[in-house]
């Protein structure tokens, strides 16, 4: 009990160390640039308290809990030699757990009204979770077959590329998010489990070169699938027949979050919307355990308290985040439009993308299987660090296309060309962590303050549509940190290389 008491007071230190980043760009901001005390300090001070001991309940519940039984399953699936059952498996938990994804509903709501009601919300979450599941099938596929994942994944890109060129204007900017919201902070440890598992459990395979990307297909084939969907839905269906939507979102989508007031029944139903969310990927774990598998789980005990800390933890960072980042964050957005000083709001686009990241447990899991896997080779703070700066880039000129009025595919276009253009001259081993990198940062904590950004610009700059112009945003955050991942790496193997040279010069 001692031990554990020491462990998880060196994972709240932590938590509150990530959390720094937020404390003091939101400081700075609102006290030297705004010039204002916000109302509800003391909520903020509590949520930002309460997010830090979710992190840390969260981290520690992966370590117990969702690492051991995804690596588990991987290993026990590829023993059984069963193909069918394996990739029956991937695709069940990419589509449950994407389904059920509360991001993608709101998004979903959302498209009705960017489509005039040409989308439906439900047919849209059944494509985007079709996609993940094809893709996470398709991820293992490739693990099983050992091919490079630079094939897939620039393969993937091309067709994105070419599809936009068919695809209406109106869903262009929902489809890319729709590939940043689909990869949800339980669903990445435990994709990321399996795959590891399954590339440690294979001869010739190596955890680190195949065992990531998983994530990264997860990313790529909604903004494929949407797109293709618009296309069909924008060609054979009457506008008309569908032109009475409400548009009580749009106005729900302007205003800004009032301050946090505790309620008992609120808290109530989080935890139970936490328990919702986390369920289909627990029904689809044990189903395949006991009915396919037919073994029992190894240390059930250490497992299912693991989950509980997941759950818990989870529970804690949203409530948190509600009552102290997600009001303030806002707040200062909607004030930096109104000041009129475009460079302000690239300047907080940026450090707000750069700290939420950072304390993103999506990327924090991933840091830690990276760091595993390679032996240390990869720091996991290097690489925190590095993604975090990708997504703060990303951000920082996704506001400045909202601003400007430029078309956002001619940006995303030109991105995909420099990933396809550093995957060549990247090293092997971080490829796979670098596309798996854009699926990561856009979760439970960059999503919503990203969305209320490009939002509130879209709303308050002249001639925006924020149906049209306020999407896209996410898709930034997505894309840089594989540019940002693959240069830092492409630049340190030079700098090795040159060490080695001079070394050898020398001797």
């Amino acid at each position: 009990m001692k031990e554990s008491l020491k462990i998880f007071a060196g994972d709240l230190k932590n938590s509150f160390k990530d959390l720094l980043p937020i404390i003091i760009v939101v400081a700075l901001f609102q006290g030297a640039i705004i010039q204002a005390m916000p109302e509800n300090l003391t909520s903020i001070i509590i949520g930002l308290f309460i997010v830090a001991v979710g992190l840390a309940l969260f981290i520690r519940g992966l370590e117990l809990g969702i690492f051991p039984i995804g690596e588990g399953l991987a290993v026990d699936f590829a023993k059984k030699g069963s193909i069918f059952w394996l990739l029956t498996f991937a695709f069940t938990i990419g589509f449950s757990t994407t389904v059920a994804e509360p991001a993608l509903i709101a998004i979903a709501d959302k498209a009705a009204v960017i489509s005039h009601g040409l989308i439906d919300a439900f047919w849209l979450r059944m494509t985007v979770a079709l996609s993940v599941g094809f893709a996470i099938a398709l991820g293992t596929l490739r693990i099983l077959l050992g091919h490079p994942i630079a094939y897939y994944i620039i393969s993937g890109y091309i067709l994105v590329v070419i599809v936009t060129f068919f695809a209406p204007a109106e869903i262009i900017g929902l489809a890319y998010d729709s590939g940043g919201v689909t990869t949800s902070t339980v669903t990445v440890p435990l994709v990321a489990a399996l795959g590891i598992g399954l590339a440690s459990s294979i001869k010739g395979r190596n955890p680190a070169i195949d065992g990531f990307g998983l994530i990264a297909f997860a990313s790529l084939t909604p903004m494929i699938f949407v797109q293709v969907y618009g296309i069909i839905v924008y060609t054979f269906m009457d506008a008309s027949a569908t032109q009475g939507i409400i548009n009580t979102v749009v106005e729900e989508s302007k205003a800004v979050t009032s301050t946090y007031t505790f309620s008992a029944y609120d808290t109530l139903m989080a935890l139970i919307g936490t328990m919702r969310d986390v369920s289909p990927i627990l029904l689809v774990i044990f189903f395949f355990q006991y009915a396919i598998i037919k073994k029992p789980v190894a240390h059930l005990h250490k497992i299912v308290i693991g989950i509980i800390m997941v759950v818990l933890g989870l529970y804690a960072f949203i409530v948190g985040l509600e009552m102290g980042l997600f009001p303030i964050g806002e707040t200062i957005a909607l004030q930096l439009t109104g000041m009129g000083n475009n460079l302000l709001i690239y300047l907080f686009a940026f450090f707000i993308g750069f700290s939420t990241t950072m304390a993103e447990p999506a990327l924090l899991a991933i840091a830690i299987k990276a760091e595993e896997i390679s032996e240390g080779n990869i720091k996991q703070n290097v690489l925190r660090m590095v993604v975090a700066l990708g997504v703060a880039v990303g951000i920082g000129l996704g506001a400045y296309r909202l601003v400007s009025g430029d078309p956002i595919h001619y940006y995303i276009i030109g991105g995909y060309v420099l990933v396809i253009l550093f995957t060549y001259f990247a090293p092997d081993y971080i490829v796979p962590i670098a596309y798996d990198s854009g699926g990561v940062t856009t979760s439970t904590v960059t999503v919503p303050l990203v969305a209320a950004l490009g939002l509130g610009l879209a709303e308050n700059i002249e001639g925006r549509n924020p149906l049209i112009d306020g999407f896209g945003l996410i898709a930034f955050a997505s894309l840089f940190p594989m540019l940002t991942v693959m240069g830092y790496s492409i630049h340190a193997e030079y700098y090795k290389k040159k060490k080695l040279k001079s070394k050898g010069e020398l001797s």
